[in-house]
């Protein structure tokens, strides 16, 4: 079982930044692979970041490519997703995601996810 607790959202104005944590529990942690996926009102959960179980690799949407950043730290068992030149569009709520020992080749894909936190809302105002 793993449990997932996001935090570091909030309202930031456009072209801002803002960090977001997500804390993760479980034995399975360090062999997951972990993603940021989100949610706007209205439209469809989408895949913005993932990384591998490993740290060695990582995947972006195009939307938000060279902007966001994700890592890991396994020794703390917790996700980051430092989010720069945040735009309006960015407003969601951003989810942390846990798939254990899937295929590298699953990393953007949300239905190779187990286990999901709450949410974290972020805001970018105009």
């Amino acid at each position: 079982q793993v449990q997932l607790v996001e935090s570091g959202g909030g309202l930031v104005q456009a072209g801002g930044s803002l960090s977001l944590s997500c804390a993760a529990s479980g034995r399975t942690v360090s062999s997951s692979n972990m993603g940021w996926f989100r949610q706007a009102p209205g439209k469809e959960r989408e895949f913005v970041a993932a990384i591998s179980w490993d740290g060695g690799t990582t995947d972006y949407a195009d939307s938000v490519t060279g902007r966001f950043t994700v890592s890991r730290d396994n020794a703390k068992n917790t996700v980051y997703l430092q989010m720069t030149s945040l735009k309006p569009e960015d407003t969601a709520v951003y989810y942390c995601a846990a798939a254990v020992r899937m295929p590298l080749a699953t990393i953007a894909i949300s239905e190779a996810y187990h286990y999901w936190g709450q949410g974290t809302q972020v805001t970018v105002s105009s």
